[in-house]
């Protein structure tokens, strides 16, 4: 898909989960039945415009909880979009990344993510604050978890939730708390570095992007190279901004499937697919 019409994919996206745009105004969130479903994306509760959850803020939701357990529907539903589609979600449904994308397009020099040990905090950020703490870390009167991840550092509730609700709220505007301002500074920092560095927090921090990515190389939507075809030319490589090499390795884990790579190649040997059945043809990527 060309980019500007998968921009225009991620806007539509953006709109059909949070469709109560009107609440942005009024400050208030919609808690209707629609919130029992959860959104693929990484697309807060507390947005007041969210017609959908957050996968992960509802799976710390259970874990957090009296009886500590992991809620078989969300873990479904993960493990569901996983293996339909990987980190596609990523490029074309997840708020963040279209944030991050439009804060990449603004003309500045641009760097390379050099350490590429710092793609595994994801999976540390997923294990520690999505599941550990929530699950260990109990308050001694309530004996219930906290969720970490959207309490500290989930940019998502921060610019999407917290300060349109504070822009509309005078309440919420007088009790403005420490924490609020940590959050800020985390999601200013994360987003920040977004402008230079092309999706960061997908790349480094987000624990959704690391659960898609364990099924990157099994999910039926993929992307699918054509040996006979390909000419090693590097035209898609160089068009990848998440530095991986897209004819020898088209489902890495961390390829957000943005389709680059696909417009890129001049033989058409990149092309999106349906995961076949049986076994692939040893002459060519699956």
């Amino acid at each position: 898909m060309k980019q500007g019409r998968r921009l225009l994919a991620q806007i539509g996206f953006f709109f059909l989960q949070n469709p109560f745009v009107k609440n942005f105004f009024t400050g208030k969130i919609y808690q209707g039945n629609l919130k029992l479903v959860c959104s693929p994306g990484l697309n807060c509760y507390s947005c007041p415009a969210a017609a959908v959850s957050c996968p992960i803020g509802a799976l710390q939701f259970f874990l957090a909880g009296v009886k500590h357990n992991i809620s078989l529907y969300v873990a479904g539903f993960l493990m569901i979009i996983g293996v339909m589609f990987g980190r596609f979600v990523c490029a074309y449904v997840c708020p963040v990344g279209m944030l991050q994308d439009l804060l990449y397009r603004i003309k500045t020099k641009k760097s390379i993510l050099r350490f590429k040990y710092l793609r595994y905090v994801k999976y540390a950020v997923l294990g520690v604050f999505v599941i550990v703490l929530p699950l260990f870390a109990l308050h001694e009167l309530s004996g219930l978890g906290e969720p970490w991840f959207c309490k500290y550092i989930c940019p998502s509730g921060t610019i999407f939730g917290a300060i349109p609700l504070l822009l509309a709220n005078d309440f919420l505007r007088n009790i403005i708390g420490a924490q609020f301002v940590f959050k800020v500074i985390i999601a200013t920092g994360i987003m920040s570095i977004s402008v230079f560095i092309y999706r960061f927090f997908c790349r480094v921090l987000c624990p959704l992007g690391a659960i898609y990515a364990l099924f990157n190389k099994i999910s039926v939507l993929h992307i699918h190279c054509d040996m006979e075809k390909c000419k090693s030319c590097g035209s898609c490589s160089k068009e990848c901004q998440i530095s991986i090499t897209p004819n020898t390795q088209p489902n890495a884990l961390e390829c957000i499937r943005c389709g680059k790579c696909v417009n890129a190649c001049k033989t058409n040997a990149l092309s999106y697919k349906l995961r076949r059945t049986e076994t692939c043809n040893k002459s060519t990527s699956c």
